[in-house]
């Protein structure tokens, strides 16, 4: 049985067990499972449209971007103003994303180069070391 079939909102024996176990330990966790027993249907439909409300009147604002979202003030002067404002944020932003951009390849080179050198190291010391398992150097000191 899987969870959302076990706490569904109905009257059943875990959510009745969770309702008497949340007023034995805090009252308002009992309450509140008593409220997700009786309502817990209607809160999936409330959530389902409260999103499609925001989802209205809020994706506009997305949809067409920052810059097309704000609206005439009425203002000619005002309105001037803040467009060239946003032009100059988005120009500055754009500046930001490139040199976010160059330290990302700075970043990634840097660590290109560091794992070359240690494989390099890896290598240099793994080819001098004998087959046999005795170091080149401690060979030649051993006789």
């Amino acid at each position: 049985m899987n969870q959302s079939a076990l706490l569904r909102p109905d009257w059943t024996p875990a959510t009745v067990a969770l309702m008497v176990l949340g007023f034995m330990v805090f009252w308002p966790l009992g309450l509140a499972m008593l409220a997700y027993i009786l309502f817990g249907d209607r809160f999936r439909e409330f959530k389902r449209s409260a999103n499609q409300t925001a989802d209205g009147m809020f994706g506009k604002c997305r949809a067409s971007g920052f810059r097309n979202a704000h609206f005439s003030t009425g203002n000619v002067a005002f309105d001037d103003w803040r467009k060239a404002e946003i032009e100059r944020i988005e120009e500055e932003r754009r500046k930001l994303d490139e040199m976010r951009a160059d330290f990302d390849r700075y970043v990634r080179e840097l660590r290109r180069a560091k794992d070359q050198e240690e494989f390099d190291r890896f290598m240099r010391d793994r080819s001098a070391v004998r087959p046999d398992g005795d170091d080149a150097a401690s060979g030649a000191a051993g006789v």
